[in-house]
């Protein structure tokens, strides 16, 4: 069965999330991904919880479908088997500082003499061209630069980093975003090009969306935030036995949940029916919800808004999710054999794609596992 990107082939020297998500997307899609490790190996590799000291869970999530080689680039026997690949590679991606880059001798216009066709992708901290380029970035350090952290503030205004690793997760999704573009690219052109996704400005862009706001216009509309997320009233709802998200979204969803929840004065208001005045009062509206969720149990809201076509979810807890409903109906939990590791289970990719197959076509390989095969 033929997938979407085979016969492509990428040399990922990308190590810890940021750049193995991305890459493990794109061998997800069918890429040859090469994965160029250190003779230490990337140091993801020792995150536990794990079996043995180099297959942690986060390691194994993040690089199926690739092949390990080892390769000591500050060597000359490394660089040179290393520059062997890079003449017949599509793509080229790695996530090291310009510096970094420079020094190793790895840079664009190094690799560009060697395969000019190139498609070579930087997933470094910050942008080449900006006063941080050299510096180090970490998940928690962007979370902080970015606003992140100041948003998901407590209630005593201490700003506190969200409990996944989400700077990683959409710098990498906009790597291979990258990537994907790069390979397009060279389709139509023949060329290659040079590809920068730094994390720091795709979390920026990410953020701003919704963020800026009054900022979009010039002059200033007014302040940064979207009000409607900012709301203190804006969270899951206590019900009588336990928690619940309800989003009535539009007039029509507004009016009927009033209506049950017996505030037929205010369900039939201008002012509720009005997208614009609405906005104006969300705080207040969130408010009557807050007020009103305790009635019911969970369940009972669940089936009454359902019935009603209000949007809403029960508030589920991690471990909850393997057995969703759901998501055993589209097996996103898939168990397989690893050769070292034995019996795992993994969160296949989400995408599916008429004709093509999606599961785990090779687990994360051990360190150096394709050296002897690769490196001839």
């Amino acid at each position: 069965m033929y997938q979407l990107l085979q016969g492509i082939q990428v040399l990922d020297l990308t190590a810890i999330v940021l750049g193995p998500y991305a890459t493990q997307i794109i061998g997800d899609f069918g890429a040859d991904v090469i994965k160029i490790e250190p003779p230490a190996g990337d140091l993801f590799r020792s995150v536990r919880p794990g079996r043995s000291a180099t297959m942690g869970a986060g390691f194994l999530n993040l690089n199926r479908n690739k092949k390990s080689v080892v390769l000591d680039l500050k060597s000359d026997v490394g660089k040179k088997e290393f520059y062997e690949l890079v003449a017949s590679a599509d793509v080229v991606v790695h996530n090291m500082r310009p510096a970094a880059a420079n020094k190793l001798k790895i840079d664009y216009p190094t690799l560009s003499k060697i395969n000019s066709d190139v498609i070579y992708c930087t997933a470094a901290g910050y942008g080449s061209d900006g006063p941080n380029c050299d510096e180090p970035a970490y998940d928690d350090i962007i979370q902080a630069s970015s606003g992140i952290a100041a948003l998901n503030s407590n209630d005593k205004g201490e700003p506190r980093f969200l409990p996944t690793i989400i700077c990683d997760k959409v710098g990498g999704l906009h790597l291979a975003l990258a990537i994907l573009g790069g390979i397009a690219y060279k389709e139509r052109t023949g060329s290659g090009c040079m590809i920068e996704a730094p994390m720091f400005e795709s979390i920026v862009s990410f953020m701003m969306v919704e963020q800026m706001a009054g900022m979009s216009f010039n002059p200033p509309l007014g302040g940064t935030g979207y009000e409607r997320l900012l709301s203190p009233h804006r969270r899951p709802f206590k019900t009588k036995d336990g928690y619940i998200a309800v989003l009535p979204y539009n007039g029509k969803h507004w009016q009927a949940f009033l209506t049950f929840a017996g505030r037929e004065e205010i369900a039939n208001a201008d002012w509720v029916q009005n997208s614009i005045s609405r906005s104006e009062n969300i705080g207040k509206l969130y408010e009557i919800v807050s007020e009103t969720m305790p009635r019911h149990t969970t369940s009972v809201w669940l089936e009454n808004l359902r019935k009603l076509d209000i949007p809403c979810a029960p508030v589920a807890k991690i471990e909850e999710l393997f057995d969703d409903a759901h998501l055993r109906s589209v097996k996103m939990f898939e168990e397989y054999e690893h050769p070292s590791e034995k019996s795992l289970q993994t969160c296949r990719t989400p995408f599916r794609v008429t004709g093509v197959k999606s599961h785990t076509d090779s687990p994360a390989p051990n360190l150096g596992e394709n050296s002897d095969e690769l490196l001839r």
